[in-house]
């Protein structure tokens, strides 16, 4: 009996194995299909429930697709004003819209088209990043410091119907020119109960709350930094230990020393990867689904970068530029930039 459950186990070690190697396989290029094209800027997009990508642009418009037909468009103006937005998120019943800029303005809305204002904030220094939902009642967006020496935290409990900021005293301190970075509404992320806000500028460090914005910490990041336009862009995270960080200088996108990052321990301390090699600066970084951790994309203005060992190596796929992507799946993302949302098709070959 002993004998017989020893080779049981055995044969499922083996099988697991051989699953995982016969899973093994490298990207080799992306199939870019234009699905809307338009005069317009666009780094919030969203993919709800796997069946619909919703987006919001530079213009105050906002709608979606449903991967098969035209899109669906709506607009809104604040009196006189177009609002930018930069974030969108889902609490996976309504879609919520966030502009940069003062007045900040946070808006509800779902497939109706009907958009409520939810949230307004006239600090003349108001600049709000990323946004995004922990469940359907309770979500969180992050912006630069106003006055206190904090981040502005906004938090919702009852389904983003009202949104209240988290008082400065409850916070760590931010250093002086130090901030977020609007270029993809990735530089937050959610495990969980877990969240972790990536900042840069003249200090790049990662903030992180274990209780769902509740209580707060500051962990050092050694990613380069000390300037306004340096230090972290994205942030993702395979799953409450395995994380990723990737950034660089917009303005000097080739510039790629201590621009990625990983970690191993939910965000407390941080390894630099591929520093000094490619790629450069790179405003969106996201796990590919389903790989087991090991496969991460980059997109940025200059091109779609991918590592196939967790962020250690990296390759071009396509010298297509977007500002962010997200993944339908192990082998379709859909990306948006200047002037346009696509569909990427990876093509991929298994590897022996």
């Amino acid at each position: 009996m002993k004998k017989l459950l020893f080779l049981c186990i055995v044969v499922l070690i083996s099988s697991c194995k051989s699953s995982e190697k016969e899973g093994l396989r490298d990207l080799t290029g992306i199939a870019v299909t234009p699905m809307l094209e338009d005069s317009m800027s666009v780094r919030a997009i969203e993919i709800v429930s796997g069946k619909t990508l919703w987006f919001a642009d530079d213009k105050g418009r906002y709608g979606y697709f449903d991967f098969k037909g035209e899109p669906v468009t709506y607009a809104i103006t604040y009196d006189t004003l177009v609002p930018h937005f930069r974030a969108i998120a889902s609490n996976g019943k309504d879609i919520f819209l966030l502009s940069i800029g003062s007045p900040a303005l946070l808006y509800k809305t779902d497939k109706s088209g009907k958009a409520h204002l939810v949230y307004r904030e006239t600090h003349p220094k108001a600049f709000y990043d990323a946004m995004k939902f922990w469940n359907e009642k309770e979500g969180i967006a992050i912006g630069d410091p106003t006055e206190g020496g904090c981040l502005s935290i906004l938090i919702t409990r009852n389904g983003g119907d009202s949104w209240s900021r988290i008082p400065c005293g409850k916070l760590p301190l931010v250093m002086d020119g130090e901030g977020a970075f609007a270029a993809s509404n990735t530089n937050i992320d959610i495990v969980g109960d877990e969240t972790w806000v990536a900042t840069g500028g003249l200090r790049s460090r990662i903030f992180y709350s274990p209780d769902k914005g509740n209580s707060w910490e500051a962990y050092n990041v050694p990613v380069v930094q000390g300037e306004p336009t340096l230090g972290m862009y994205s942030v993702d995270f395979w799953d409450k230990h395995h994380g990723i960080a990737i950034g660089g200088d917009y303005t000097r996108p080739e510039y790629n020393t201590a621009n990625k990052a990983i970690t191993t321990d939910g965000g407390k301390s941080w390894t630099l990867v591929a520093s000094k090699k490619y790629p450069g600066y790179r405003s969106c970084v996201q796990y590919v689904p389903g790989r087991y951790g090991r496969e991460v994309v980059a997109a940025g203005f200059e091109g779609i970068s991918f590592s196939r060992d967790g962020g250690h190596h990296w390759k071009p796929l396509s010298d297509e530029g977007f500002y962010t992507l997200r993944f339908l799946n192990d082998s379709v993302a859909y990306a948006a930039g200047k002037g346009r949302i696509a569909r990427l098709d990876f093509k991929q070959q298994n590897i022996d």
